[in-house]
């Protein structure tokens, strides 16, 4: 993945991961877990450098791909979490911070089951930068399909368990169209710092981004990006598109991102892409490795600031 060598995370600063779980989405669209291999397609062409920043991410920290969690009880959500959660505590206790492409949104669950009290986290709850069309708070709706810690109900497990902090969280980009007419509630319940989209719109990227990173400041940052925060225009090969209403477009997506940068990243995942949903020019993947070389770089400037 990205030309990195296929090695072990001992060592590292940075460990690139993939996810290749589909069991914990309740719709039928189940070929997330192609997600990993088509990002490593892809990404070999992706920059080598960050101009903005001016830093060669690659130069600048250890960045090793790890290969994919192995999953062998692919159909089983509840022994796939705990896979996954198994794998990332031997990332965590590397040191190494990991940057992951899925899969579905359950995997989140996954990892941060892992990672928040953690080594890297040092032994604090996780504060996420959630980038995504939906809440994943959904405790109004059943369990999708049998799986419990499914990718609709990550957002209030790892609350419960103390493994994310939602008061000094934020979710940003809320669209999805709504099962009931409370569908924010359970997030302004757990103390989620929610904007919506139509509150987005209104208030603009500097006003948000700002709110973002005084919320965030000063703690272990985990960032989950969801494909569907996009515009459909932007990345088709999506699981659970909402159309209807204008998602961010990349800019937009960038600039949020870059709410966090100097802070202290302790990982970040990209989820819910669908290989087989993709333009044929394979644009879907190609952003999605975008979006994961901006947390690459802000976590390699860290590491190795200039």
């Amino acid at each position: 993945m990205f030309r990195c060598p296929n090695q072990g995370a001992e060592g590292a600063d940075i460990a690139l991961v993939g996810v290749p779980h589909s069991t914990g989405n309740g719709t039928t669209e189940r070929d997330q877990h192609l997600g990993p291999r088509a990002l490593r397609n892809v990404s070999c062409v992706q920059r080598r450098v960050h101009g903005s920043f001016g830093i060669d991410p690659w130069a600048a920290a250890k960045i090793v791909d790890v290969g994919d969690v192995p999953l062998p009880r692919a159909n089983d959500n509840e022994a796939c979490i705990a896979d996954i959660t198994a794998f990332y505590k031997g990332i965590d206790a590397a040191g190494a911070r990991p940057v992951s492409i899925g899969g579905d949104h359950s995997i989140t669950g996954g990892i941060v089951q892992a990672l928040g009290r953690g080594h890297i986290a040092g032994g604090e709850p996780v504060c996420f930068l959630h980038l995504d069309a939906h809440t994943d708070v959904f405790t109004k709706v059943d369990h999708f399909l049998g799986a419990k810690k499914s990718a609709a109900h990550w957002g209030a497990y790892l609350a419960d368990q103390g493994q994310v902090d939602p008061t000094h969280s934020m979710q940003i980009g809320l669209r999805g169209h709504p099962r009931t007419v409370d569908w924010l509630q359970p997030s302004y319940d757990y103390g989620y710092n929610v904007v919506t989209m139509k509150e987005f719109r209104q208030r603009g990227l500097s006003n948000v981004a700002a709110q973002a990173r005084e919320v965030l400041a000063g703690r272990p940052v985990y960032i989950t990006f969801d494909l569907d925060c996009l515009d459909p225009t932007i990345a088709p090969g999506v699981s659970n598109l909402e159309p209807g209403e204008k998602g961010f477009d990349i800019d937009e997506a960038v600039g949020l991102l870059h709410s966090v940068r100097g802070l202290n990243i302790v990982g970040g995942d990209v989820v819910c892409m669908m290989p087989t949903k993709d333009s044929p020019n394979q644009i879907t993947a190609l952003t999605a490795a975008a979006v994961m070389f901006e947390m690459i770089s802000m976590m390699a400037e860290r590491v190795r600031p200039g």
